[in-house]
């Protein structure tokens, strides 16, 4: 199975791409981590990469094409990938097109776990973490102690800055206006299909479980 996962943040897609890839064992893959690997493996992709980062420009879609295409011959990718974070726009679409039709892969899903906006901000600005070890608590599910202080290592427990309203409405527009012309392209090739993501999430799962299926 070959799979794209769109999500907005907050909307629980790194749940349901866990999940999928212990069901099914086929690999989750974000460009930011190839991007990383072939940076710290110094590959030519990665030193051209790396060249145009240093100059504080944005990664041409080509290169990230490229790596793309190179990722998905490996071979954890025989039986499926999930791919979370791209494409990002048309262009990078189409080209993830031309890829999938060199590999002859045509089974491609586009799921999308929806979440109201007014949710997600409601979820976000809930989340705390521990300052030191990371622990994660949330005001609604796991409310930290009144004192703010990690039950685990005892650091400071603070909100973080990504997760204070002004920054999550932001990130949320961002979002809209990346994936909407995303939705539309693939809605128009049939092999659009969204999920409600404010169930609950073993309910969200058999939802794309039956996609797959």
């Amino acid at each position: 199975m070959h799979l794209i996962l769109l999500g907005a943040p907050g909307a629980g897609k790194g749940t349901q791409a866990k999940k999928i890839m212990e069901k099914y064992h086929i690999p989750q893959i974000s460009t930011g981590e190839i991007l990383r690997q072939h940076v710290s493996d110094k590959t030519e992709l990665g030193k051209k990469a790396k060249s145009t980062m240093d100059q504080g420009q944005l990664v041409s879609d080509g290169i990230i094409l490229e790596m793309v295409a190179d990722r998905l011959t490996h071979k954890d990718c025989r039986q499926g990938f999930i791919l979370d974070g791209f494409p990002r726009t048309i262009p990078q679409a189409k080209g993830l097109e031309h890829i999938l039709q060199n590999l002859h892969i045509k089974d491609l899903k586009v799921i999308e776990i929806h979440v109201d906006q007014e949710t997600i901000i409601k979820r976000l600005t809930s989340r705390r973490i521990c300052s030191n070890c990371g622990k994660d608590y949330n005001l609604n599910l796991n409310p930290p102690p009144p004192d703010n202080i990690c039950k685990v290592c005892g650091g400071k427990i603070i909100q973080r800055d990504d997760d204070k309203e002004e920054i999550i409405r932001k990130r949320l527009e961002i979002y809209k206006n990346q994936t909407k012309p995303l939705i539309e392209f693939y809605q128009q090739k049939g092999n659009f299909f969204r999920v409600d993501g404010e169930k609950e999430i073993g309910d969200i799962f058999s939802d794309i479980e039956n996609i797959i299926q």
